[in-house]
């Protein structure tokens, strides 16, 4: 896992401002992620850029938050939001196709992110990092499939 950017992308049968509609309700986030299991706005017009949320997230073993500024808000287009403000890029972008949308989820470690795991986790820094990649690859698949079983069951 050497990468530090994943993302993964699947056509679901609704269009993208209907798709971005879903993602870009965060508040709805744990009805697809596997390790997110919700979030709430907490400061600035809830889905705009500049706006912050925190997130609540469990895996066996841990629960922690996470709090998480949106970047990139374009109805139909693209939405993104940053861990912490600058250490994990999360992005959805929305394409249309013959049959709905392809719908691509994205990730990305950033430096900002890497500098604050070597502080916070010192020689255990690349484990964690790690952890955190391995995660990626693991649940981008199954949230766009929750999220395509959403959309889809809504028409």
């Amino acid at each position: 896992m050497d990468s530090l950017t994943h993302s993964a992308s699947l056509v679901v049968r609704s269009s993208p401002e209907a798709l971005y509609d879903l993602v870009s309700d965060v508040t709805r986030t744990g009805e697809w992620s596997p390790v997110c299991t919700g979030c709430r706005w907490d400061e600035g017009t809830p889905g705009q850029v500049g706006s912050w949320f925190t997130g609540r997230n469990e895996v066996p073993g841990r629960v922690w938050e996470t709090r998480s500024r949106v970047v990139a808000a374009d109805r139909g287009r693209e939405f993104a939001f940053v861990v912490g403000g600058d250490r994990v890029r999360w992005g959805f972008t929305f394409t249309p196709v013959d049959g709905g949308t392809l719908l691509t989820e994205s990730w990305e470690f950033l430096p900002a992110g890497l500098a604050f795991f070597a502080e916070r986790y010192g020689a255990d820094a690349q484990r964690q990092v790690e952890d955190r990649t391995r995660a990626a690859h693991e649940g981008i698949p199954a949230t766009l499939a929750a999220v395509a079983r959403t959309a889809e069951a809504a028409g």
